[in-house]
């Protein structure tokens, strides 16, 4: 399970400064030392966000919510600005966006799953004209002509996924596990299914899917207006996990479903309503219902659905293409990977109505195809070791498909372009650092939204040639000059077996190279995130500067299975969690107790959901290397993670229980020498409390001692400021105690 696991002196290429040709520490000692009560307070170090992005239908302009002066709700008013000139004006006043929809008081929901996506807070009218309002129980018209503001729906039952018809004449909306539609014009409303419970849902999502096929919504208009593909999701068989209101002295609690590995997922099927009534059309999606339908899209005829759906244990994916009418299906492409599959955004159906965008991994890294209504592969778009993370828009016009991607460097994300032909491939986004776009309809103009290292999110209205228009939020935070923040340094680590893994380090602002240093590595380390990236990472990266600033290296390596550097990165953890990942951060470690400065007696290391689980397999199995560790909301043995995640990973319990065994640390917890903190939310619904617990009764039972921070209520990133405030305040002095 381990082999290769023995400290070695690693090659290494250090990259002085990376990221920026500014000195790699404070040329002065801060004027102000960080502290977790800064750093978790208001107004927030990151600066302020801009909420509310939208492009308008014709995209001549885009809006955004802006706060002024201190930033309260009274104070955000609607502000639209020109897509040509960057010339801003107010849509809406703050007092009339107050005035058309109040905000409801009360406590931020803790959930991790679809509950935790607020609703949109407004749409455009598809002419323009108006826009929508939605609030947790409301729906409310504003005429932006007139000003003037209507109810669609005001009732004290909750509503949830509101979305505008292509026409511009009804809103669609889930309300009690069924989907409605009020006409814009008359405010009347019907229920366009019927039978929806809480076990059987139409129109509405579950828990797992959106956590972990990052599946946005359960319906889709057709874009003539005439229907609505909706999924159904029967969850009678899935298990029902209690999450207990420690606040109630009669013992209440909120029942989840939550699909364990190898237990019953909810059965889902596809069905498209005509909006003028009649029963549901059943599509057809095999005879199989133990899968998942993981996308829906309406081609542009309205007369048909591309279903994307994949078994169970994720290494086929298939492509059906539905009739609406009839409801019956033909199978257009298939993937398959021996590992597994991961899912994407990338799907574009055409104008002209005979072809399609695809993404693929079938070459270990994404890459942009084109295809025919056939099935047929007509052009590769993209090439080259590094991977497409998104396609941002297609401009049909001037055949140019545009997407974001890694090609300059995995630590980074740009905005590139290339025909549909394949040919123009090119980089937009020029400044070093990382940018998630936002593309107008008509492709002509984008929002960047870019941030590097030490500088938080700034937001910029560009064209698509990548000429700056203006700055929506230049988001300039005075205020951190003051602190005397260290810039990382970026390394290569050179595995034994010549893999390069990125990491990352912090010195003290103070550093002397004749002095030894105690360590922290902070670590993700599955799939999907990356720690070592030229992007702001706010509270996280602030905490490492003060504990810098206390004396202490940062170091970080994002270890084989992490995100960014393609599929063929992840696949060495495939039916072995744990195990590889741990290898290469321990062949980090070798490489520091090689550096004259570190103390390789004085490491420790710490991370959050997988980060914790990977805290713990370095705490239980390799002691010798780790002296301290912080979990927080750890997975300490995967029987108790959700189907869709650990099966992709592990496959299914049934088939091997031995791979479930050996990648969870809870096996090992009685080799624990050093010392270890764990924290966890009672009310966390991704990684269920019972984690803990699970690890601290192995504890109890090997005679180890573990202290233990439970979090009443609190979800999985125990993210309000009066619990994270106290957390971090015992883990910084946690680190200080005991390294």
């Amino acid at each position: 399970m381990r082999a290769g696991l023995g400290v070695r002196i690693c090659a290494v290429v250090l990259v002085a400064c990376a990221f920026a040709s500014s000195p790699c520490v404070g040329q002065e000692k801060p004027r102000r030392a960080l502290t977790v009560e800064r750093i978790y307070s208001a107004p927030s170090l990151s600066g302020r966000p801009t909420p509310g992005l939208a492009w308008s239908p014709d995209s001549k302009m885009v809006s955004f919510f802006e706060a002024k002066g201190v930033a309260k709700e009274a104070n955000t008013e609607l502000v639209a600005m020109d897509a040509a000139t960057g010339e801003r004006r107010v849509l809406v006043t703050a007092e009339k966006l107050e005035a058309v929809l109040p905000r409801e008081k009360g406590r931020a929901t803790q959930a991790t799953g679809a509950a935790r996506r607020p609703p949109a807070e407004y749409q455009w009218a598809p002419d323009g004209s108006a826009l929508l309002f939605v609030g947790p129980k409301a729906l409310a018209w504003l005429d932006l002509k007139t000003q003037m503001a209507r109810m669609l729906v005001s009732r004290e039952k909750a509503i949830s996924d509101a979305k505008i018809s292509p026409d511009g004449k009804y809103v669609g909306f889930v309300r009690e596990h069924n989907l409605w539609l009020v006409s814009i014009a008359d405010g009347k409303e019907r229920a366009l299914t019927k039978g929806g419970t809480e076990e059987i849902r139409k129109g509405e999502l579950d828990w797992v899917y959106p956590e972990e096929l990052a599946i946005q919504t359960a319906y889709w208009w057709a874009p003539d207006a005439s229907a609505i593909a909706f999924l159904e999701m029967d969850e009678r068989r899935v298990k029902q996990f209690p999450l207990v209101n420690f606040e109630s002295f009669s013992g209440e609690a909120d029942m989840e479903r939550y699909p364990v590995a190898g237990g019953a997922n909810p059965i889902v099927h596809v069905y498209v309503t005509a909006v003028s009534g009649g029963a549901p059309r059943l599509m057809d999606t095999g005879v199989e219902t133990d899968q998942y339908i993981a996308r829906v899209n309406w081609l542009r005829d309205s007369r048909r659905v591309a279903i994307q759906r994949l078994n169970r244990k994720q290494t086929q994916l298939d492509l059906l293409t539905a009739d609406a009418a009839t409801g019956k299906s033909t199978v257009t492409l298939t993937e398959k990977d021996a590992y597994w599959i991961n899912l994407s955004d990338d799907l574009r159906f055409l104008k002209d109505g005979r072809r399609f965008l695809w993404s693929s991994e079938r070459l270990g890294y994404r890459h942009l195809y084109l295809y025919g209504l056939d099935g047929k592969e007509m052009a590769q778009l993209t090439k080259g070791d590094w991977e497409v993370t998104s396609v941002d828009g297609v401009d049909e016009a001037k055949g140019v498909v545009y997407f974001t991607a890694t090609e300059k460097s995995p630590l980074e994300r740009h905005l590139y372009k290339v025909g549909l032909d394949g040919t123009g491939f090119a980089r937009i986004t020029q400044q070093d650092g990382s940018h998630a776009v936002n593309f107008s309809s008509s492709g002509s103009h984008f929002v960047d939204s870019f941030s590097e290292v030490m500088t938080p999110t700034r937001v910029d209205l560009l064209r698509a040639d990548g000429a700056k228009i203006a700055a929506i939020n230049e988001n300039r935070i005075a205020e951190l000059a003051e602190y005397g923040l260290v810039r990382p340094e970026t390394l290569v680590v050179t595995a034994h077996d010549g893999t390069k893994l990125n990491a990352m380090m912090i010195k003290p602002p103070d550093f002397d190279a004749q002095k030894k240093y105690p360590v922290l590595i902070y670590t993700y380390g599955g799939p999907h995130a990356q720690v070592v990236r030229n992007a702001w990472t706010g509270p996280n990266f602030l905490w490492h500067q003060l504990m810098a600033q206390k004396g202490f290296i940062i170091f970080s390596l994002d270890n084989r299975g992490s995100a960014g550097r393609g599929h063929v990165f992840e696949e060495p953890i495939h039916f072995h969690l744990g195990a590889q990942e741990l290898s290469d951060q321990r062949e980090g470690v070798a490489w520091l107790r090689s550096q004259p400065f570190v103390d390789g007696n004085r490491i420790g290391i710490w991370g959050g959901s997988y980060g914790g689980h990977m805290t713990l397999h370095a705490m239980f199995e390799a002691p010798g290397d780790f002296k301290a560790g912080f979990a927080a909301a750890p997975v300490t043995d995967w029987r108790y993670y959700d189907s869709i995640y650990t099966e992709r990973y592990l496959g299914l319990p049934q088939e091997d229980l031995q791979r479930y065994k050996e990648s969870s640390p809870i096996e090992n917890a009685g080799k624990l020498q050093g010392k270890l903190l764990i924290a966890h939310g009672t009310g966390d619904d991704n990684v269920h409390f019972s984690n803990t617990l699970a690890v601290v009764d192995d504890l109890i039972e090997a005679g180890k001692a573990v202290e233990v921070m439970p979090f009443p209520g609190r979800g999985h990133g125990i993210g309000d400021n009066p619990a994270r405030r106290l957390m971090m305040a015992r883990v910084t002095q946690f680190f200080l105690d005991n390294l």
